[in-house]
């Protein structure tokens, strides 16, 4: 079942379909023909197109908007159709779909079910309870949220401004909820840095220390100053800034030498006290202080939608649907809400996230139905149409 009318399914049909489509990371073709084929028939004017070459691309792109009366307010969703590989030792096939019954209820299984094809399918559901006079909704769906991004959702947010597309609000359907549907959303991510160290060295015989220079005495000092490097204490929404070392390489088959170059590699996930330049610089002077180098990937900024009416009527939605009061929360890692923040208010909100990017990814079917109850509710709410039907 790769392509399926929206009219009529369910939203676990609609999962099932985009399920069934294998797109590993970057992805391409088949999911998004199935993804335009449950968006035509609800009205929507689907726009696809393919950006950037190889290692990190071609990434295939969506873009579908279905306009309200002149000047509505205009809400959209945003995620991403990608998946990462699916690994072995899984019970049933990554990419056939399989419904089991379960203690709790049944679970639906399959790459991607959480993260976050089950997220879109909820989204689409939704879509097909807003009436078109509500005001105007779309769709921003990449095909490379697990890989570089460069292709993506910044590719996106080129054509629609381009395409003079501003939506007023926008949710990601990153699966945010951690014991059970609705108890976190995301209103902001800490930044990250990656940064590449090196140092040369003289290579040498190790019996003959002062004819060498060793590189890697100076890496390992380098190293624990950047360790013992002060970042801060956190702030009100975000918690402290982190960084780790998470390579260290040189490459020295031979037990008798003094190696010419050594390597590692930093990250570093920071929140809004910092920014990545300002960070990459800090480490830069200190990798000169010890004879090496620094080179930095800012793989984006902290960022945080204060809290306001946008996460009032979104917790609003939640409590409605489930009775309970989700936290408000920047924890976790990188998103694409990181590129959508500069195009208007973002707010994550999806699954449970236990299972995501594990063997024998799962999402409730009850979670499906709920969630698409939810994303209806907050939509409906911010476009400013009432809840007129809308589940209780």
């Amino acid at each position: 079942m790769s392509q399926i009318a929206s009219a009529a399914a369910s939203v676990i049909d609609l999962a099932q379909a985009l399920i069934a489509c294998p797109s590993v990371t970057p992805a391409q073709g088949l999911v998004f023909d199935c993804l335009e084929a449950q968006l035509a028939p609800l009205g929507f004017a689907v726009t696809r197109f393919v950006r950037g070459e190889a290692p990190d691309g071609p990434v295939e792109n969506l873009y579908a908007v279905r306009r309200g009366p002149e000047g509505s307010r205009h809400f959209a969703f945003a995620g991403h159709v990608d998946v990462v590989p699916p690994g072995e030792g899984w019970t049933s096939a990554p990419f056939a779909p399989e419904v089991r019954s379960a203690p709790g209820g049944d679970l639906l299984y399959g790459r991607g079910a959480v993260d976050m094809k089950g997220s879109i399918a909820a989204m689409i559901a939704a879509a097909r309870e807003i009436p078109a006079e509500a005001g105007t909704l779309s769709f921003i769906i990449t095909g490379d949220e697990e890989g570089p991004a460069r292709y993506g959702t910044v590719a996106l947010i080129e054509h629609m401004r381009e395409a003079g597309e501003a939506p007023d609000v926008i949710v990601v359907g990153e699966p945010t909820s951690v014991n059970r549907l609705g108890d976190m959303m995301k209103i902001g991510r800490r930044g990250s840095v990656n940064i590449f160290l090196a140092v040369e060295g003289v290579q040498g015989h190790v019996a003959y220390p002062h004819l060498a220079d060793n590189p890697i005495t100076k890496l390992v000092a380098m190293l624990a100053e950047l360790k013992a490097m002060a970042l801060d204490d956190g702030t009100d929404w975000f918690q402290p800034s982190n960084l780790e070392v998470t390579d260290l390489t040189v490459g020295n088959p031979a037990h008798n030498v003094i190696p010419a170059r050594a390597e590692a590699r930093i990250s570093i996930r920071f929140n809004d006290t910092h920014t990545g330049a300002g960070l990459a610089e800090r480490v830069s002077a200190i990798a000169a202080k010890h004879g090496g180098t620094a080179r930095a990937l800012i793989s984006g900024e902290a960022f945080l939608t204060p809290p306001g009416p946008f996460s009032t009527l979104l917790a609003e939605a939640i409590r409605a649907e489930t009775g309970i009061d989700p936290e408000l929360s920047t924890s976790g890692g990188t998103s694409d809400a990181r590129f959508l923040k500069d195009v208007a208010p973002v707010i994550e909100f999806g699954l449970c996230n236990a299972t995501m990017h594990k063997r024998d990814e799962a999402v409730a079917v009850d979670d499906l139905d709920l969630l698409a109850r939810i994303y209806r509710r907050a939509a409906l709410a911010a476009l400013g149409a009432g809840q007129s039907g809308a589940g209780q």
